[in-house]
């Protein structure tokens, strides 16, 4: 059986068109779900950029005190440094005071007895001496005895009582001084006017001018001395006790001996 041409042309129509019309069906479900993907990739990437904005604030948020807290941990480093070197300072300090208490205890043994034996010194040095001021020199003597003995009181100012009592000693050689004093005169007490000038010599004079006597360390007795000295000495007592201009005086002074 022939088919008819014209029919035959509009079927291939009919069917070009119903392929036309299922694509163009096709095409455009893919262009949805293309811009439904991409719309929903929008919407994605903005709430990802709003959360990245987000922790981005909320980072820059955190770095500001974290750079507070670093700059105090730095602080805290340059500090502890510090306090580490002043410790280890500290500690050689303390190692040189440990061994500068021991060595103190050591010269404390060894110093105590020098202060004794300067004391003994000191007294068999007045007692051989001229006996100027010899009250108050050996009160000062029988101090230092008593202080010795006090635990109240440091070897340090023991022994630094001790070299005072010397200074004042070694101050009386350079000093011109005029005091009374009682002396033993043909057995009897005598108040008489003292001078001492130095160490040279040690005199006397009674307030009535009437005798006027020296200190014999050798023969340790007074001696009457003659009338050529009587002036001399009195003058002498008047300059000690400033009511006269320094000049020179005539006194009795021993010859120098072997």
């Amino acid at each position: 059986m022939k088919k008819h041409p014209m029919r035959l042309g509009t079927l291939l129509r009919a069917l070009c068109l119903l392929s036309f019309i299922s694509a163009g069906s096709a095409y455009a479900a893919t262009l949805e779900e293309v811009l439904g993907v991409r719309s929903s990739t929008t919407v994605d990437g903005a709430k990802s950029q709003a959360k990245i904005d987000e922790l981005t604030e909320q980072t820059r948020d955190l770095l500001t005190p974290y750079k507070q807290v670093m700059k105090v941990v730095d602080g805290l480093r340059v500090y502890n440094e510090q306090q580490r070197r002043l410790i280890s300072n500290q500690e050689k300090e303390l190692a040189e005071l440990e061994q500068s208490i021991d060595n103190v205890t050591v010269i404390e043994r060894q110093i105590v007895p020098l202060i004794e034996r300067m004391i003994e010194n000191l007294e068999k040095f007045v007692d051989l001496d001229i006996p100027f001021l010899i009250n108050e020199r050996r009160e000062r003597i029988d101090f230092l005895k008593d202080t010795l003995d006090r635990a109240d009181v440091s070897v340090a100012e023991k022994f630094s009582q001790v070299l005072q009592a010397y200074q004042v000693e070694n101050t009386y050689g350079t000093t011109i001084e005029a005091y009374t004093d009682t002396i033993e005169l043909d057995g009897k007490s005598r108040q008489v006017d003292m001078l001492k000038w130095g160490r040279v010599a040690l005199v006397f004079q009674t307030p009535d001018a009437e005798t006027t006597g020296v200190w014999d360390n050798n023969a340790r007795n007074w001696v009457i001395l003659g009338d050529e000295f009587r002036t001399g000495v009195r003058d002498g007592l008047r300059i000690a006790r400033k009511t006269q201009t320094a000049d020179l005086v005539r006194l009795p002074v021993p010859a120098p001996g072997e």
